[in-house]
């Protein structure tokens, strides 16, 4: 039995006879037109002209229009005229203008499409070629683009931005409030340093102008005393005995006095008082040092505040060294860049048992803290570097604000 041939009719009661081929494409149609209504995408197609050829009914429903009406509508003038900004948009720079004319395929994610009524909605579509393939090259019969309202998309969006910008402003408005509230405790954390650092220089001058007086006529007393007991020994004995005491005492007095405010911090300045401060540490720790200190010429000292906070600072460094480091030698370095804008450098460096960095950035750490405030109120930063068996190392770099003369001009060293 013979294969059926391809071109063979088929008669049916009561329908036009159809090839096999002409059946095939009816079922395929049917199949494309089924595909195009269930589909929740807007689709139409336009000829070289750009006048429709098909459209879905979900894309007649997005314009306005009932496909009949649609159909072979230029599409650009029916829904694609106008700009957001109401100005004209001219067809030869419409993306699906290009896709049959070019045959260039396009993606825009925003754009204003047109309704029947005259409103408009946003709107995301592609637009592709429609090209036919022949023997003697392709031709290009027209496009066909896909399009979806994006609306309430766009709605969301900007309901979104909205919400975030609005969050953004609180934060920020948060942020400056934090910033204030941080730069008026600093200030005030300044002044209670002022304050107590007054109250120390008041309380030393007293001791040593009382107390100091006091003992010095003593000590004078004692000592006349003594001179007139020499057919008494054993009273001559305690008077001498009594002269050490004395004298313990004086040296305690200024230990303390030195201690509350050194005189050399306001007679000599922060230099001097720097210099002092690392030979008195290094001869009570008893450690190997390697110490250097370049100021550069013509800098003079800082104003008293900045001067008194950056010697409590080093004072601070030193005695956390005395008191937990174990350590068995130090690096010291100062130094001071030269002017206009002068930059204090100090960089301690100890071979001790060191510390973690929780340790050294607990809340718990009073001590680090207080250095940290006194540094950031003055435009400095401090940083400390330590690691279990491996040492510490903690830099200060702060700009420094010299001491100005009568005239209004920077201090300078003798």
């Amino acid at each position: 039995m013979s294969a059926t041939p391809a071109s063979i009719q088929i008669d049916l009661p009561g329908r036009k006879r159809l090839s096999q081929a002409e059946r095939g494409a009816q079922l395929w149609r049917d199949r494309l037109d089924l595909l195009l209504e269930s589909t929740g995408d807007g689709i139409f197609g336009v000829d070289m002209d750009g006048n429709c050829i098909f459209i879905n009914r979900a894309a007649a429903d997005m314009i306005g229009y009932t496909p009949d009406e649609a159909l072979h509508q230029n599409m650009h003038h029916l829904i694609h005229h106008t700009h957001n900004d109401g100005s004209h948009y001219p067809v030869e720079h419409c993306p699906i203008f290009h896709a049959f004319s070019h045959g260039l395929p396009c993606h825009i994610e925003d754009e204003v499409l047109w309704r029947k009524d005259g409103s408009s909605f946003q709107a995301e579509y592609t637009s592709h070629p429609i090209i036919e393939h022949t023997a003697d090259g392709d031709i290009i019969l027209g496009a066909v683009a896909t399009i979806k309202d994006i609306s309430e998309r766009k709605e969301s969006e900007r309901l979104l931005k909205q919400a975030n910008d609005e969050l953004e402003r609180r934060v920020a408005e948060r942020t400056e409030e934090l910033t204030q509230a941080l730069a008026d405790l600093r200030a005030l954390a300044a002044y209670l340093e002022t304050v107590r650092e007054t109250e120390r220089t008041r309380i030393a001058r007293e001791i040593h102008d009382e107390l100091g007086s006091l003992l010095v006529a003593l000590k004078m007393d004692v000592n006349w005393l003594e001179k007139r007991l020499d057919d008494r020994p054993p009273l001559k004995q305690k008077c001498d005995n009594m002269g050490t005491l004395i004298d313990t005492a004086v040296d305690n007095v200024g230990r303390i006095i030195t201690d509350l405010r050194p005189s050399i911090l306001d007679h000599r300045g922060l230099w001097a008082a720097l210099s002092w401060q690392m030979q008195e540490f290094i001869k009570s720790a008893e450690l190997a040092s390697d110490i250097q200190m370049h100021v550069a010429a013509g800098v003079g000292n800082p104003e008293r505040g900045q001067a008194t906070a950056v010697f409590r600072i080093f004072q601070e460094i030193l005695s956390n060294i005395a008191r937990h480091a174990q350590a068995r030698s130090i690096t010291i370095r100062i130094l001071v860049d030269q002017p206009p804008d002068p930059v204090l450098y100090i960089e301690v460096l100890d071979d001790g048992v060191g510390a973690r960095s929780e340790q050294l950035n607990s809340p718990q750490s009073y001590g680090v803290a207080g250095m940290r405030e006194r540094a950031g109120y003055f435009g400095g930063k401090l940083t400390i570097n330590g690691m279990p068996g491996q040492g510490t190392c903690v830099k200060l770099v702060m700009p420094l604000m010299m001491e100005m003369n009568e005239e209004g001009m920077p201090c300078t060293d003798k």
